[in-house]
């Protein structure tokens, strides 16, 4: 199975983050994640993640570090996601590809449907909160 690789995004302000529902039509449709998106051939993480929440949220990236690497295997598709914490950036996120999006308390992150892999993500926020 091919894994897709993607370039994740934390955006952080004090102890909330934002994220957004994914679409219908979009594999795991409906749930909840953080923004983010395929990286390109030829692009660095940094770089996909800079292009990816500029069009997915239309923020411009100030500042960020390197959180954690996930692997996952869904039945239909294996995915590694590189994960950034977000914590400097210009503009207001918002849902830019149409997407449902919010800012939320890191504490109420498990209470919400998330894809399986991001999981992990979730605890480690918590752990740092």
């Amino acid at each position: 199975m091919k894994q897709i690789h993607v370039a994740v995004g934390v955006i952080l302000r004090g102890k909330d983050t934002f994220i957004t529902r994914r679409l219908a039509h979009q594999h795991q449709g409906g749930k909840w994640e953080f923004p983010g998106g395929k990286i390109e051939p030829g692009e660095s993480v940094t770089q996909a993640l800079s292009r990816e929440l500029q069009e997915e949220v239309g923020i411009c990236i100030d500042a960020s570090e390197p959180l954690m690497v996930i692997e996952h295997n869904y039945p239909d598709k294996s995915v590694k996601l590189d994960i950034h914490r977000v914590f400097s950036f210009s503009g207001e996120p918002a849902g830019a590809e149409g997407q449902e999006s919010m800012w939320v308390s890191i504490h109420e992150l498990p209470s919400l449907d998330f894809p399986d892999a991001n999981g992990p993500i979730i605890e480690k926020l918590i752990e740092v909160a």
